[in-house]
């Protein structure tokens, strides 16, 4: 693979780390000075990826129960709300994002910083009224993140940090986290986990060997696979294109004719440049870590203009070998 040409295209682009594992070893590291290796980056909205790994894992263990549950098993009061659709909410519905509640995550009336003023996010979410039918389509919330991370704490009955740490941030390592909290102290679904670059890409690796870790089972197999399957066509701003699954994005790159070999990928995604990219094909996990707070779109080419044109290269190539 001629990594030369990635460190070469994002070197101009100041990020703060670019990570890129294939087959498990290393082939780019890449942080803007070696302090980035050992300090926690903002994930933002790559959060909600770690967090729909614990729903899956406490799905797993019964503690949860099927995904076409109506949440009103948690949230009962949506059985009193004036608008009965509201009662056919259901856990998948806010895994692919397709609540149907009324929202735009950045500006309006209701929105993410609107929520972030309340005094019960929960509360602010559950008060929303329906813009479409559950299930119709997809409109990115992260109330509905908030949403899962409280029954997901209810129903494992201990904090979701506390959780990850026995669940998923033990077992693969990671020691050095931070992970924020609504007023209730119910840690952010949508947004506040702080990691290091290393210990992202670990959970690519993760989700790219279908939920083992030195071969012990982390998440089964099946749940990783409807986690990061297709759901829904992803509403048309960028970065949401392509599809959602269950709080991952799932695209294809294809390249130009004469590019390369097409292929699909899967990826959590932060505002501001902070991305974990698996591409089960080429054995690969991408990480890219950023700090830019300006309205930047550098980093949402990144991935797609600079790297994956490498891989589908790298992939042609591959492909040549065994035929």
């Amino acid at each position: 693979m001629h990594t030369a040409s990635i460190t070469d295209a994002l070197a101009p682009l100041n990020l703060t780390s670019c990570l890129i594992s294939r087959r498990g070893e290393m082939i780019v590291e890449r942080y803007r000075t070696d302090d980035f290796a050992g300090q926690l980056a903002r994930t933002n909205s790559c959060t909600k990826s770690f967090l729909s790994a614990l729903l899956c894992i406490a799905m797993d263990e019964g503690l949860l129960p099927h995904p076409d549950t109506p949440i009103a098993a948690f949230y009962p009061q949506l059985l009193r709300d004036p608008d009965a659709r509201k009662a056919a909410i259901t856990l998948r519905h806010l895994l692919t994002m397709t609540s149907g509640l009324r929202w735009t995550e950045f500006g309006g009336l209701n929105s993410f910083p609107a929520m972030t003023r309340t005094p019960n996010w929960v509360g602010y979410v559950l008060e929303q009224p329906l813009a479409d039918e559950p299930g119709a389509s997809m409109s990115y919330n992260s109330g509905n993140s908030q949403l899962l991370a409280a029954l997901l704490a209810e129903a494992v009955g201990m904090p979701v940090a506390a959780y990850a740490e026995k669940k998923l941030f033990g077992p693969l390592g990671t020691r050095d986290y931070r992970w924020e909290t609504d007023p209730q102290g119910v840690h952010t679904g949508g947004f506040g986990l702080w990691l290091r670059p290393a210990d992202m890409l670990a959970f690519g690796r993760l989700f790219l060997q279908g939920g083992a870790w030195h071969g012990t089972p982390l998440i089964s197999p099946a749940r990783v696979s409807e986690a990061t399957r297709a759901a829904i066509p992803a509403a048309p701003q960028p970065p949401r294109r392509g599809f959602y699954g269950w709080h991952w994005w799932t695209d294809t790159y294809a390249p130009e004719e004469g590019g390369g070999a097409a292929f699909d990928y899967f990826n959590a995604y932060g505002f501001g440049g902070q991305a974990i990219y698996v591409v089960p094909a080429l054995d690969t996990v991408v990480v890219l870590t950023h700090d830019e707070r300006k309205k930047s779109k550098i980093p949402l080419h990144v991935f797609r203009r600079h790297i994956a044109p490498v891989l589908a290269e790298a992939l042609w190539e591959q492909q040549k070998a065994v035929r």
